[in-house]
């Protein structure tokens, strides 16, 4: 049994009317489904192998928090298709301030879309890259990895089944469910991964918070037809 929590498709600028966004992201609807992409167009990355964590932080990448939140079991399902590469795409759950508290507490430090503000600023909170093309190593092997935060903690890793823009001919389905302290993942019913957290990185596993999704300049990328339900 499930509760719907919140339904948007995501088709027209009022369906962001609560949205809370962070960063330079510009959202379109050419299609009828939300197009976002960064203000800020940096130049693709020329590097033969992956820079050094902080070259990667740079200005253009943005967060868009949902105007919901979950308190325990959720599961989280949305329509996806990329449009331009390079790029990232994940999406944010779970997430609280360190003490607990709401994400949005005026008191927290300003978040402009760059990921350490995330993984170890004042948030807890997991996140999964489901689209990784950022970078020559992250091309050459797709996969989807979860992270767990306050910090860089990298606790799960599968197979990302998302072709490449050049081939990518339609949205695809994903589906996120996080039930007890386990996290599944699947891209149009296909499994990808599946991770239990026993606390034994990062503290105990997370329940409830906030819901998030964020890219990294310069990808452009669809979204439509997102659900969020109770489990």
């Amino acid at each position: 049994m499930s509760i719907e929590l919140y339904r948007s498709a995501l088709s027209a600028p009022a369906d962001l009317a609560e949205w809370v966004i962070e960063g330079p992201a510009v959202s379109s609807f050419p299609t009828g489904r939300l197009r976002l992409e960064s203000a800020v167009d940096p130049a693709a990355p020329a590097h033969s192998v992956d820079p050094p964590d902080a070259a990667e932080e740079r200005a253009g990448h943005f967060v868009a928090w949902l105007p919901v939140e979950h308190e325990g079991d959720v599961r989280v399902s949305w329509s996806f298709r990329p449009l331009r590469e390079p790029g990232l795409a994940m999406i944010f759950w779970a997430a609280r301030g360190r003490d607990g508290g709401s994400i949005h507490d005026a008191s927290l430090p300003k978040r402009s879309g760059e990921y350490p503000q995330y993984h170890s600023g004042a948030l807890d909170a997991y996140h999964l890259s489901y689209f990784r093309r950022m970078w020559p190593s992250e091309r050459s092997l797709h996969t989807c990895n979860v992270r767990k935060s306050h910090g860089f903690h990298l606790v799960a890793q599968g197979a990302d089944p998302l072709p490449a823009v050049l081939d990518a001919d339609r949205a695809y389905r994903l589906c996120l469910t996080w039930k007890g302290s386990t996290a599944h993942f699947s891209i149009d019913g296909i499994d990808c991964l599946t991770w239990t957290d026993d606390g034994a990185v990062g503290g105990p596993a997370r329940r409830g918070g906030a819901i998030g999704l964020r890219q990294m300049a310069p990808l452009i990328a669809e979204y439509s037809d997102l659900l969020v339900e109770a489990i």
